[in-house]
């Protein structure tokens, strides 16, 4: 089915930012590398073209996914503006989604449905189709929603007063390896009770 097929809802997918959250929670010691592929202009219209490669590890020579993206300068309010910043951010989005980092059931991004928005609606003359989405790993998944908001609640506390050297620590903690369930449980425990005590 065409993705222009039905009407879009943001809600119904995920962002490029919960993917990177879900990649980091994953792998901490992973690489995100975007190279501007090309930037051409033909008939007044100037196309940008970026690639994006994830590494899982630093040591990984060749990439365990790659995405592509081409968005065109002037189509939509974001490209208008930031043509560039949003062509690597929808080519980051896509790699992660071969890697299986999709966030939610829908394999688009809610970047890639609102460009397939813009084709609808007369202002693009392409739109690639996208394979159907990989299963979603649930258990990873909530580990990774897991350590997002726990990373979150640490930001909170430190903002609260929370040491600087321990919010770190913690921060260390989850992001240098894959924490137990345990683990998050026990330090989410610990700084909600910092934090009630604190009034906050």
């Amino acid at each position: 089915m065409p993705k222009t097929s039905e009407r879009f809802d943001p809600a119904g997918y995920a962002t490029v930012a919960d993917r990177i959250a879900l990649f980091w929670g994953a792998y901490p010691a992973g690489r995100i590398v975007t190279e501007l592929h090309s930037r051409l202009e033909r008939d007044g219209v100037v196309e940008i073209t970026f690639r994006a490669a994830v590494y899982r590890t630093a040591e990984e020579a060749a990439p365990a996914a790659t995405g592509w993206a081409a968005e065109r300068v002037g189509d939509g309010e974001v490209n208008s503006v930031a043509c560039l910043e949003n062509t690597e951010t929808s080519a980051i989005g896509r790699a992660l989604a071969n890697l299986g980092f999709s966030a939610s059931r829908q394999r688009p991004s809610a970047e890639e449905m609102a460009k397939a928005a813009r084709h609808a609606a007369g202002r693009l003359t392409v739109v690639r189709e996208s394979p159907p989405p990989p299963p979603l790993d649930e258990a990873l998944q909530r580990r990774a929603d897991a350590v997002r908001d726990l990373l979150a609640l640490i930001d909170t506390a430190e903002a609260a007063g929370f040491r600087a050297r321990r919010a770190e620590r913690l921060r260390r903690t989850l992001l240098d390896g894959t924490p137990g369930e345990e683990l998050v449980a026990r330090v989410e425990r610990g700084l909600r009770g910092w934090l009630l005590r604190r009034g906050v």
